[in-house]
């Protein structure tokens, strides 16, 4: 009876972090995407407006900071 109980209760702890893994997998491909975009659209605004590269440039890294922090959440959410 006590087998039981210890092989359950490592299967569930098992199941909690496979679960919490595939949840932040989850969470990073948002923030993946997004930054993604980002950097593409600017890099397209660049290239179409070069006087305008130095605002282009700063608005994306605001937009990557934020984005990024997205995906920091899943990944502390994960250990919680």
């Amino acid at each position: 009876m006590e087998a039981i109980s210890l092989l359950a209760a490592i299967s569930d702890t098992g199941l909690k972090n496979g679960l919490g893994a595939v949840g932040y997998g989850l969470a990073a491909i948002g923030p993946g995407i997004g930054i993604g975009y980002l950097v593409g659209q600017s890099v397209q605004a660049m290239a179409r407006q070069p006087e305008m590269a130095g605002n282009v440039r700063t608005t994306m890294f605001l937009g990557i900071a934020f984005a990024e922090a997205l995906a920091l959440i899943g990944f502390v959410l994960y250990f919680i």
